[in-house]
């Protein structure tokens, strides 16, 4: 049975106990790791070093390692958010808002076993703080070969997805009901075995942000190791970071709502134009950062209702694309009615099942790429 973590108890089940030393599955202490403990854990996600531990903001990040014997020690520095723990594959606990302390998990059996520690929620403007594992840590686990991109907006972040009503304010409201480590990326590259980044955040667009709000948009944030946190900067990609494959998920933000008075675009060809170009733009970094190798992937769903300027949008820039050489650009469609889309996630978002869907629609698409791993 998974153990949710909370306000210094483990919930099992409906019932709640004090986290002591006496908790058989999961329990809370105030111990910090040895010196060099972060050397053997592997990292997946954009992460800033500094002090005792490693921060970061992406929803997502997540880190593993091997450990020896019957328990493993997890220490944080993080009042906001919540983390999925998996010993071995499977889910073990549920770490809600842990704050500073060793998170550790008993009663395994003994031997030789892998952990990992996965960021549910996002938090711009809050950054968490892992400070390794204690234990009888061994030697981290050795990176895998295959690697994917995710980008984009409260889709790829999972934003509501544990949710079963789309109202989900008396259940826990965004961040109980959001788990990025089940949202659709993270599915597909387990399913590929592949390691991944879910660089999103919700209500941002290429060129213009949810109902037009604020002056900012992804493309601000892209290149941040800390999103809008205090301290943020420059991330510097690591020479072992170079995902076969990425994948794009902005546009919903740019054209879900109608212009607004005031707004820089008079009318809606001139927005259409505008997230044509930044586009294109935002391709061609992603191009000079990755080369020419890697397959990137432009998806987008039905937004009929509203516009057909996404769609239109994504399928003049994938052929453009074509036209002038990169034949490694693709788009995917997700058609809510042929998928069966149920949207019962918080707020109208893909719901657990539809992540599952869209996870499958995507690995299906990939597997047509003919993909160098």
């Amino acid at each position: 049975m998974a153990a949710v973590v909370a306000a210094g108890v483990v919930v099992t089940g409906g019932g709640a106990a004090p986290a002591t030393a006496g908790c058989r599955v999961a329990c809370i202490a105030s111990t910090w790791p040895p010196a060099g403990s972060l050397g053997r854990v592997s990292t997946a996600g954009r992460v800033q070093a500094g002090g005792a531990g490693l921060r970061y903001t992406w929803p997502g990040t997540y880190f593993e390692g091997r450990f020896r014997g019957t328990s493993v020690g997890l220490v944080l520095d993080d009042a906001t958010n919540d983390y999925v723990v998996r010993v071995d594959g499977a889910v073990v606990a549920t770490v809600v808002q842990p704050g500073r302390t060793t998170y550790w998990v008993r009663g395994l059996a003994g031997g030789e076993h892998t952990v990992r520690l996965a960021k549910r929620t996002e938090s711009p403007w809050v950054a968490g703080e892992f400070g390794g594992l204690v234990g009888t840590v061994l030697a981290k686990p050795v990176a895998r070969t295959r690697q994917i991109e995710f980008i984009g907006d409260s889709w790829t972040a999972g934003y509501g997805d544990m949710s079963v009503t789309r109202d989900c304010s008396s259940t826990g409201g965004i961040d109980r009901n959001t788990n990025a480590d089940v949202s659709f990326g993270a599915l597909t590259a387990r399913g590929l075995d592949a390691d991944y980044q879910i660089n999103a955040w919700s209500g941002r667009g290429m060129v213009r942000n949810y109902n037009g709000q604020g002056t900012d948009d992804f493309r601000t944030w892209y290149d941040t190791d800390l999103q809008a946190a205090p301290g943020s900067g420059t991330w510097q990609v690591p020479p072992a970071w170079h995902p076969q494959v990425v994948v794009i998920g902005l546009g919903i933000n740019d054209f879900s709502t109608g212009l607004n008075p005031g707004e820089r675009w008079a009318t809606a060809d001139e927005l259409a134009a505008d997230f044509r170009a930044a586009y294109q733009g935002f391709v061609d970094k992603l191009r000079s950062r990755y080369g020419t190798s890697t397959a990137i992937v432009l998806t987008y769903p039905d937004l009929s209702y509203q516009t057909t300027a996404l769609a239109d949008a994504i399928q003049q820039i994938v052929r453009s694309r074509h036209e002038a050489g990169d034949a490694r650009v693709s788009a995917l469609y997700y058609d809510n009615t042929a998928l069966g889309l149920d949207l019962l996630g918080c707020d109208w978002h893909p719901s657990q099942r539809d992540h599952q869907i869209l996870a499958a629609a995507l690995t299906q698409h990939l597997a047509g790429l003919s993909l160098t791993w």
